[in-house]
């Protein structure tokens, strides 16, 4: 029986295109305790059914945004998604407490390489420092937020041989959070996750 269960939000809106995405959501939607929801598919027109993307929020303990980093940020029916569903009264506020004690993260592939993702490099700034909004986001929720799980240089990775051993390793990360393997703690103080998957395995407890 499942400890955790967690929610994969899927965002990609050129899935026809996608080379790592899509066989990543493919493996998520294998594993028992988790959900998986393509918000593009689910919604072609944006019109977001508030009420249920919510009782999904309730139902979870563990939610993942999993999306192409566009922009330095989500694709647009992510935010959407966010400005929607993160309601007042329900997410945030004085009586929204209902996702207190959930975690948030996100699984992400980016374009540039690891090194691009730097202070010192073309894009000045880590995954993680990009991706503050979400992680204040989570914190206004009263969630916990975990390092996310990158794959850089998305554009080359096929061809490099790259893909099935980062879907390897987010379906040990997904077995662990199910299981409540993943040290919580540990989790929302890294950089990022893709380094940790191992060492963040705690014993059940």
């Amino acid at each position: 029986m499942s400890k955790n269960r967690v929610l994969v939000l899927f965002a990609h809106p050129s899935q026809h295109r996608s080379e790592a995405n899509k066989p990543l959501f493919e493996q998520a939607k294998r594993i028992e305790g988790v959900t998986c929801v393509d918000l593009y598919a689910e919604y072609p027109t944006f019109k977001i059914n508030i009420d249920r993307e919510q009782k999904r929020l309730l139902d979870h303990d563990i939610i993942i945004f999993q999306f192409p980093l566009y922009w330095y940020s989500t694709p647009a029916i992510l935010k959407e998604w966010q400005d929607l569903v993160l309601e007042y009264g329900f997410a945030y506020g004085t009586d929204g407490n209902e996702l207190q004690g959930k975690n948030l993260l996100c699984s992400i592939t980016a374009g540039g390489k690891k090194d691009a993702y730097q202070s010192d490099g073309y894009n000045h700034f880590t995954i993680r420092e990009l991706l503050h909004p979400i992680e204040q986001t989570a914190s206004l929720c009263g969630m916990t937020y975990l390092a996310p799980f990158a794959l850089f240089g998305s554009r080359t990775a096929l061809e490099e041989n790259r893909i099935q051993e980062h879907v390897d390793s987010y379906k040990v990360l997904l077995e662990a959070l199910v299981a409540g393997e993943i040290n919580i703690k540990k989790a929302s103080k890294a950089e990022k996750l893709n380094h940790y998957v191992d060492e963040l395995m705690a014993e059940v407890k």
